[in-house]
């Protein structure tokens, strides 16, 4: 079946094949090397060690940021609205109660909800919110208004290289996408990516601070980061167009 408004292969087969969420929750996953780059820098910003303090990971997905958390952290929490395996099953934005419930809360999350994510994050995150954003994420008056005016963050980290995320798949820069509408299709991106860094909770007024995230792409990435897809390329011999980068 094709949407007739996207053009788009909706195929159940498809579409559990390519592990998208059936409501498409804007699910692109995170290379990992982007959360190693943000723990060596929380590494060296933070006074107690991360290695002793808690993470929660509340857009978890299939545990891409979750697991190279997981290399830094003594606890990572694991949670998402949609069950997509070994994860808790929770709506972060409307998580109740305004005492800490971890040091730290750290994910990409969706991106028409990030703002709701942050407030949350910085009420439930006793040391600091981590949030994996497009640097268009800066703009909008409205957004500034509501969010940067009252509690900016105390650091932006600007990837000097590329983050390519990509709609339900993990495929490192560079490779073949198997996925793309065409073939021979090598995965790129145009949009560009930072880390937000709020160190500590609450609402108080803080001075941001801009830093640079050097190339480290190749240094960070680890066997067995990015998933083997050629199995699904075999069972989906007609190939599709499902996926898309994400839109800057």
């Amino acid at each position: 079946m094709t949407d007739r408004v996207t053009g788009q292969n909706r195929s159940t087969a498809v579409m559990q094949r390519r592990r998208v969420a059936p409501d498409s929750l804007d699910y692109f996953p995170t290379p990992p090397f982007a959360t190693r780059a943000l723990c060596e820098f929380l590494e060296n910003v933070v006074e107690e060690p991360i290695e002793l303090q808690r993470a929660w990971e509340p857009a978890c997905g299939e545990l891409h940021m979750v697991r190279p958390l997981r290399e830094y952290f003594a606890d990572v929490r694991a949670s998402d609205v949609h069950a997509y395996g070994d994860n808790e099953l929770i709506d972060f934005p409307f998580t109740g109660g305004m005492e800490p419930q971890t040091d730290w809360v750290i994910t990409n999350p969706p991106f028409k909800l990030a703002e709701a994510f942050i407030q949350t994050g910085l009420r439930v995150a006793g040391r600091g919110v981590a949030m994996l954003l497009r640097g268009a994420f800066l703009e909008g008056q409205d957004r500034y208004a509501t969010l940067f005016d009252k509690t900016p963050p105390d650091y932006v980290l600007q990837f000097v290289e590329r983050v390519a995320m990509l709609e339900g798949r993990l495929i490192r820069y560079g490779d073949l996408d198997p996925f793309a509408e065409k073939a021979g299709t090598r995965v790129s991106t145009a949009t560009s990516y930072c880390w937000f860094v709020w160190l500590g909770s609450g609402f108080e007024q803080r001075d941001t601070r801009l830093r640079w995230i050097a190339p480290c792409r190749r240094r960070l990435e680890r066997p067995g980061d990015y998933p083997d897809y050629s199995h699904m390329l075999a069972a989906d011999a007609n190939g599709g167009g499902l996926f898309a980068e994400r839109a800057a």
